[in-house]
């Protein structure tokens, strides 16, 4: 469910996923070469992943490994295939999302965070990946709505929407459509069928939509931090479509059988001082109060003693 602007330029065959033909503002749509030594840190095209890859690359570099970020680079229909090449090292994914990203079927949304990791750490032991360990903050998927369309229809719940959804427009990412824990889910959960979707693939954008009205019902994220302002109501996942949704790097065994246990410490260290709330405050900071990715994440690292 999570925002992806090159999905559109995607093409599946197969198992081949084919992104020669696609580019973003001059970027390439794959990631540029980097040194036989370095640790390529890629992170999702949105701005907590970019920040999150940011905490994992200061935190390796902190540990002495050389790195190559590839921040920005797009959605898991891209970056997924480029771990599967060789071509990203370290990725911070979202448990949940991660498990099911790729399967029609919801019914992994009711196992235990511990079983959805080993079920995870399986599916992608024979593509060369491995999953560290995760950490406590977790970000789930969610819908918002203004605080006046929630007076207006009385929405609490994500089942609330059922009756009124047929008059409503939901934004989301353009892989929305076709992603199990968004509009399928919401079909097959909830019951939802909304009167039309539009696609945003910017937050920002999305956002904007839902403020002025394109849209009347957000896919947002539970650690968005304009739902603090008051502005936003965040509707309850009463039927509990989304999984447990907690960070977790994946991590190429290229990169791990040449720095072992320095590159695992590095990140594991992240995984155990990081929770929803500071995730979320950081959020804030980048999102709202303007402050740069960089020095947000080297702020952390200092605060938790990661980074001298």
């Amino acid at each position: 469910m999570r925002p992806g602007r090159w999905t559109r330029c995607l093409a599946a065959a197969g198992a081949a996923v084919s992104v020669a033909a696609c580019s973003s503002i001059g970027r390439p749509a794959v990631p540029a070469p980097a040194p036989d030594s370095a640790v390529v840190v890629a992170s999702f095209n949105f701005p907590e992943s970019e920040l999150i890859a940011e905490i994992y690359a200061q935190s390796l570099e902190h540990a002495g490994i050389p790195v190559h970020r590839e921040l920005d680079l797009g959605p898991r229909e891209l970056i997924r295939p480029a771990q599967r090449r060789g071509l990203v090292d370290v990725v911070p994914e979202y448990l949940g999302t991660a498990l099911t990203g790729d399967d029609s079927a919801t019914e992994a949304r009711f196992l235990a965070p511990s079983l959805m990791l080993a079920q995870l750490r399986r599916a992608v032991s024979g593509e060369g990946l491995a999953v560290l360990a995760p950490s406590a903050a977790q970000d789930q998927n969610g819908l918002a709505v203004t605080a006046a369309t929630a007076r207006r229809y009385d929405l609490r719940t994500v089942s609330d929407l059922r009756s009124v959804a047929p008059r409503l427009t939901l934004g989301g990412a353009s892989e929305c459509p076709r992603r199990p824990l968004c509009l399928p889910g919401l079909g097959l959960v909830y019951g939802i069928a909304f009167r039309a979707f539009l696609p945003f693939d910017d937050v920002g954008q999305r956002a904007t939509a839902l403020t002025e009205g394109v849209i009347d019902v957000e896919v947002t994220f539970t650690t968005d931090p304009r739902l603090a302002e008051g502005s936003f109501v965040l509707l309850q996942d009463d039927a509990q479509l989304q999984p447990p949704e907690n960070l977790v790097p994946m991590v190429s065994d290229r990169a791990l059988h040449r720095y072992g246990d320095r590159l695992r410490a590095a990140l594991d260290s992240v995984s155990s001082a990081l929770d929803s709330r500071a995730l979320t405050f950081l959020n804030w900071r980048v999102g709202l109060a303007g402050k740069h990715v960089q020095d947000e994440a080297r702020g952390w690292l200092r605060r938790h003693g990661l980074l001298t």
